[in-house]
């Protein structure tokens, strides 16, 4: 599998530094959205980059794993989660619609293919297999999946889409991403799995072990990122590896959700470790692995509201604030400009 990733422009990064440090404000003084804005001009080699369309897509799958009773929730809400997307009615579609962004929904692998209008079909299966008996997928399945998120990736780009947001609905993938985050990190399955859709303690230790379980079964090679993929994710996390990969491919930035879609990029970086400089990280989730998976991607969070709903609703968050950063790039006046004294050196 081939990935080129294109490295990121310094000289449209110092371009759009050297604008902010001219408009009508102390040099710095806005703090993370012009760090955040000189980031975006390196990602797509635009000093005055501008993201008109903005996609949010919401892939979704089912997990074997939950037949070892992982979930506060059934596995049938998966499906009734993607109708609800479908029909405008989840967190996300509030949120996305309050950030002008577009909501595309994939069904990777749903248990009951759904049957709402407007879902598009990228079906590998009726969700994985559960892990700590088997492997959750095939090889040939991981790899299809991140070819279909790099595939979905271009789709978007040759509609105009110039940034993406992730998000993700599968009763059970908080395990599949715990797994994914020990596999390829090295850290200890208890201090990478957390309570997902509120597990008590009783049923967190529960959970625990049955990561445990499935990392000792299968081993998992961090060297090996599809491997990993193949024993212990899921469909809807592989393939958000893949569209990571393919925005990246493009120099469109993408914007993380959660725990999930934050294990979906790590894993992406295993594959193509330059995809990492097209990230941006919405939010702190309350999973205590993403901590882990943020430190090992090198990212700082944009927000840290406690949130751990997924589906992409820290990422429409986080958009706000791109629009945010880009708007005082374009809007503020220089000092010449407006007639402004500058700062007194010496």
């Amino acid at each position: 599998m081939r990935i080129d990733i294109p490295a990121f422009d310094q000289a449209a990064a110092d371009a759009a530094q050297h604008r902010l440090d001219r408009l009508t404000k102390p040099q710095g003084s806005l703090g993370r959205l012009e760090e955040l804005a000189v980031r975006l001009a390196g990602m797509t080699g635009n000093p005055r980059c501008r993201f008109e369309r903005r996609t949010v897509v919401v892939m979704a799958a089912d997990h074997g794993v939950t037949e070892e009773a992982v979930s506060a929730f059934p596995q049938e809400v998966t499906a009734q989660m993607v109708a609800n997307f479908a029909a405008g009615g989840a967190g996300i579609n509030v949120l996305a619609r309050q950030a002008r962004a577009q909501v595309v929904v994939v069904d990777m692998g749903v248990r009951t293919a759904p049957t709402a209008t407007g879902v598009l079909d990228r079906r590998l299966g009726p969700g994985t297999r559960n892990m700590t008996r088997e492997p959750a997928m095939t090889r040939a399945q991981a790899e299809a999946a991140v070819a279909t998120g790099r595939e979905l990736a271009a789709q978007l780009a040759a509609g105009g889409t110039s940034i993406v947001l992730t998000g993700e609905m599968g009763i059970g993938n908080t395990t599949a991403a715990s797994a994914v985050t020990a596999a390829l990190t090295g850290r200890p399955a208890a201090e990478v799995t957390g309570r997902g859709t509120g597990l008590d303690d009783g049923a967190l230790a529960h959970k625990i072990a049955v990561v445990e379980r499935a990392l000792a079964l299968h081993r998992p090679d961090p060297a090996d990122p599809i491997g990993v993929l193949s024993a212990v994710g899921g469909f809807e996390i592989a393939g958000l590896a893949g569209l990571v990969l393919g925005a990246a491919e493009r120099r469109i930035p993408v914007i993380l959700d959660g725990f999930i879609t934050g294990a979906a990029a790590l894993a992406a970086c295993a594959m193509a470790p330059g995809a990492r400089e097209y990230l941006i990280a919405s939010h702190r989730s309350v999973e205590p692995g993403h901590g882990v998976l943020l430190a090992a991607l090198g990212l700082e969070p944009l927000l840290d509201l406690r949130l751990r709903l997924g589906e992409g609703t820290g990422a429409a968050l986080a958009l706000q604030l791109v629009d945010a950063a880009v708007a005082v790039r374009d809007e503020m006046a220089e000092f010449a400009e407006a007639g402004v004294s500058e700062r007194l050196d010496g």
